[in-house]
Formats: C-alpha cells, sequence, structure tokens
C-alpha cells in the first residue's frame, strides 16, 4: 500500500502498518522510493549496462527513443500500469506503426520492466497483454533454382560466388560477408563460418 500523509490519523497509520507486515511476510514488499524512477532514465541505464552487441544495443536505443520514450518515458516505474501499457501499444497502431515495430517495442519494454521486477522496484510486470509481443510477418517470395543462376550470371563474377552462397546456404548477410577463401572447401564440399560481421550507424563493418 501507500506510505501514510504527512498528518494521518492513527487508524490510516496503522492500516499502512499491517499491510506492509503482510507483505514483508509474503516477501512481497518492496520500497515504493526504489519505483519513483522515471522509465527514460531507468531504460536508458538499462540499455548502456546490458551485456548486448553493438548492433542490438543500437537498436534497442532506436527503438526506446522512438517509441518508448516520447510516450512513457515522463511516466514513473510505479505508476506504469497494464492499462498504461494497453493504450501506448494501441497508440503506436492506431499512429502509423506496423505490428512488427510494435511487438519489438512491446517486447523491448517487458524486458526493461522484467529487470525493474528483478530490482525490486515493482511488484509485477505490466506488460501482460496477450499477443503482444508476436508479430504477422509477411510471407517472402523465393526465387526458383533457374532464377537464383539467371541473377548469378547477370552481375560481376567477383559477386557470382556470393548470390550462390546466399540462396543456397542459408547463411545471414553478416555471415556472408565475412566469408574468406580459406573458410570454403571444395573437396568436402563445405563451408566454415568462423566469424560475422555486422554494420554499424557509422557504416562500419565491424
Amino acid at each position: 500500500g501507500n506510505s501514510p500523509g504527512l498528518d494521518p490519523t492513527k487508524t490510516d497509520a496503522n492500516a499502512w502498518l499491517s499491510t506492509v507486515e503482510a507483505d514483508l511476510l509474503r516477501g512481497e514488499w518492496i520500497d515504493p522510493l526504489l519505483g519513483k524512477v522515471k522509465l527514460a532514465e531507468y531504460g536508458d541505464r538499462w540499455i548502456k549496462e546490458r551485456e548486448l552487441g553493438v548492433r542490438t544495443r543500437e537498436e534497442y536505443a532506436r527503438q526506446f527513443r522512438l517509441h518508448v520514450k516520447p510516450f512513457l518515458g515522463e511516466k514513473l516505474l510505479s505508476d506504469i500500469s497494464t492499462e498504461t501499457v494497453r493504450t501506448w501499444r494501441r497508440h503506436l497502431l492506431d499512429n502509423g506503426r506496423s505490428e512488427t515495430t510494435t511487438a519489438k517495442a512491446y517486447r523491448l519494454l517487458r524486458a526493461v520492466m522484467n529487470t525493474a521486477l528483478d530490482d525490486n522496484r515493482i511488484k509485477r510486470n505490466p506488460c501482460r497483454i496477450k499477443g503482444a509481443d508476436q508479430e504477422k510477418a509477411p510471407e517472402r517470395p523465393t526465387a526458383s533454382v533457374e532464377q537464383v543462376f539467371t541473377l548469378s550470371e547477370s552481375v560481376p563474377p567477383r559477386s557470382r560466388v556470393l548470390i550462390l552462397a546466399a540462396a543456397f546456404t542459408g547463411l545471414r548477410w553478416g555471415e556472408l560477408i565475412g566469408l574468406r577463401r580459406c573458410d570454403v572447401d571444395l573437396d568436402a564440399p563445405s563451408v566454415r563460418v568462423p566469424r560475422r560481421l555486422a554494420q554499424v550507424n557509422s557504416g562500419k563493418l565491424v
């Protein structure tokens, strides 16, 4: 419950103490002051302190800056309810955000609030909306084998292997551009994937 005001009645004070004692016995009591932190501040710190790859950290920071902070950033952790989250999610969808973008922002907010829960800043995670974390990705068209070879023959020879490897190995882009000649064994035949590159916002591959 809430702490008593500056001039509480004895009855109010006793009721509050009884609630605190009950929470303590159940192991559910949290210091109300811990939740008096703005989501903007806590979320920024969460992104900065997590062990994340460069690309993932940049993506989380972008999502938080564009889709979470403008709407929930000034709210205290303790004031964010499931109803608040539901209203925020609906606002995103009603204002041009796609289901995919909204689901990603929701998953990020849920992860931040999970840490707040672990830190005993809130009693429960307010991100409890069924299906809000799921995104409906459109089905991607696939090229036929004939189309792949036609495409590979239309590019410069040095790019031909990249086209064929992308089509037939299932490797991701970062893995493909990280390949070197020594990774390909034509006798086996096999391809080793010892490294993966990612392009950060500066344009640099790391």
